[in-house]
């Protein structure tokens, strides 16, 4: 049986390894992980995210998601405000959404275009 979400993909475009660590990196501070041998040469990057994974994945041909996305959990308000400033500094938008009672959140896009939520799980 199902025991949890071990990872999500997201797409990228071809040769965007360089735009992934700086946004999934850099900006979003996730800490990258080494591809396993029987996928290194596939192209992407991997990232930690809690215990689960959040892959970059090549696409050719690429298309942005614009809808479906990965939802990432911040530790705290403090935290998802100076994120959602980090990125607005860096060029990324920013879109708060309150339709969820409880919970704090906005989207993001990716260098390509995806769809990302960055919240503060209710309860949290």
């Amino acid at each position: 049986m199902i025991t949890g979400l071990d990872h999500v993909q997201v797409a990228a475009p071809p040769d965007a390894e360089g735009d992934a660590r700086r946004f999934y990196g850099a900006l979003l501070g996730l800490a990258e992980v080494p591809k396993p041998a029987g996928v290194a040469d596939t192209g992407g990057a991997w990232f930690a995210c809690g215990s689960q994974q959040l892959h970059i994945g090549v696409q050719d041909p690429f298309l942005a998601s614009r809808k479906a996305h990965p939802g990432l959990a911040v530790a705290d308000v403090a935290s998802l405000e100076r994120l959602a400033e980090r990125l607005m500094s860096a060029g990324s938008p920013v879109r708060w959404d309150d339709r969820l009672e409880g919970v704090r959140r906005f989207y993001t896009e990716d260098p390509w275009g995806n769809r990302i939520e960055l919240c503060v799980p209710a309860g949290t």
